[in-house]
């Protein structure tokens, strides 16, 4: 019993060779759940740090930049020392002072003159660009009844010869044609009835009906 066992458990040679060549497939295979490489409370604190990080970075440019400003203001504008000046000497002052005051207010003209020109040099460039790239702004359109020869005739020119006119074909019908009642003849049906009864009627109505195919 137990040799019979051991033979049915044992793989046929085939068998074998059958699972060589045909590895288990992804739909025999169970599947496994990806796990995220970074947990969700990684992923916060990550960000955070971050946060703080360009905190960091944005306050320390700011007082480089206030830093920067107060030096040069410091260079450009040194201290006034008007102590024991004599009165054509604080004049003389004032005047330097507001020559300089020129200097720098036509400067400043001159910049801001500068700055207009380019602002308006930009929107020129930006209008060419959107009217290369066909993104402008659809006027609103009207309807307009054209026919087809001028629809024709706006496409194709002087090539356009051909008349387009589809009511030229159809037939005229005039209104009395229209509005005219035919007569309508009404006789006595009880003639007609007294005249199909029997046999008389019976044989009219029999050539009657055999008058068309025979024809």
């Amino acid at each position: 019993m137990e040799s019979a066992v051991h033979s049915e458990t044992r793989a046929s040679p085939a068998h074998r060779d059958r699972t060589r060549c045909c590895p288990p497939t992804a739909t025999t295979m169970p599947e496994v759940e990806r796990k995220p490489k970074i947990t969700a409370s990684r992923k916060l604190l990550l960000k955070s740090l971050m946060l703080a990080k360009a905190k960091e970075c944005w306050e320390q440019e700011h007082e480089e930049r206030e830093a920067e400003k107060a030096r040069y203001l410091a260079e450009r504008i040194p201290t006034l020392q008007t102590r024991g000046l004599s009165l054509s000497a604080l004049q003389d002052l004032c005047r330097d002072l507001h020559a300089k005051v020129e200097v720098v207010d036509e400067e400043r003209y001159d910049i801001e003159a500068k700055c207009l020109h380019n602002t308006r040099e930009i929107k020129d460039l930006k209008l060419k660009v959107l009217d290369l790239r066909g993104k402008f702004k659809r006027p609103p359109l009207r309807r307009v009844r054209v026919s087809a020869d001028a629809m024709l005739r706006a496409l194709l020119g002087s090539k356009h010869k051909v008349s387009m006119d589809l009511r030229a074909n159809l037939k005229s019908v005039k209104k009395e044609d229209t509005e005219k009642e035919r007569p309508v003849e009404v006789g006595d049906w009880r003639k007609n009835v007294e005249a199909m009864s029997g046999m008389e009627g019976r044989k009219k109505m029999f050539d009657a009906a055999k008058s068309p195919t025979s024809q």
